[in-house]
């Protein structure tokens, strides 16, 4: 039943069969509307808020999708809470980083990335403590690229207003990954 609900989730935002991974068609769409304005002397970081833009909502839309699942599957209420925080959370960042992509004419992904796609579904099909250990890792590892990406991202990100998506985002972050932690030591 989970892996069902995991692939309709996907399943529904992919326009066609052949292109299973959006964040290759984002990534290209941004690309080429980055060469369109190549005359453009800010084209180089419109290049950097995309590529930034793609990788976040990649993650976050798998962050939902993993901790979906969670909620549904997880033992410890421990871990089901985090889930739950997860959802509300990455939800919400989610929609604000959707808003700002379109206003600044970037193209997102509808769905998260292949592998996210593979982990989403190895994870559902674990259960029990298995299951708990499994989203626990998935999520310290999900977290600690996250915040890599965000901290890279305050770096190479010139557009004020993704800069400041980025700002206000990143200690929300960064505590999901010190809860996390906390939760993988208790267990």
């Amino acid at each position: 039943m989970t892996l069902a609900t995991v692939t309709m989730l996907w399943s529904c935002g992919s326009k066609s069969t052949e292109t299973t991974d959006t964040t290759e068609f984002a990534d290209s769409t941004n690309e080429a509307t980055a060469d369109s304005s190549a005359s453009d002397s800010t084209s180089g970081a419109v290049g950097d808020e995309a590529e930034f833009a793609v990788a976040a909502a990649n993650g976050g839309m798998a962050e939902v999708a993993l901790s979906k699942i969670a909620v549904e599957k997880a033992t410890d209420p421990k871990v089901k809470a985090f889930a739950k925080q997860m959802i509300t959370d990455h939800t919400k960042a989610n929609t604000e980083l959707k808003a700002l992509a379109a206003s600044k004419n970037i193209t997102l992904p509808s769905a998260p990335n292949e592998e996210k796609q593979k982990a989403a579904a190895d994870l559902g099909g674990k259960s029990g403590s298995d299951f708990d250990k499994a989203y626990i890792t998935l999520m310290k590892k999900d977290h600690d690229e996250t915040v890599k990406l965000f901290e890279d991202a305050q770096e190479d990100v010139k557009d004020a207003d993704m800069k400041a998506f980025i700002n206000k985002t990143l200690p929300v972050i960064k505590a999901h990954a010190e809860h996390v932690n906390g939760l993988d030591k208790a267990k």
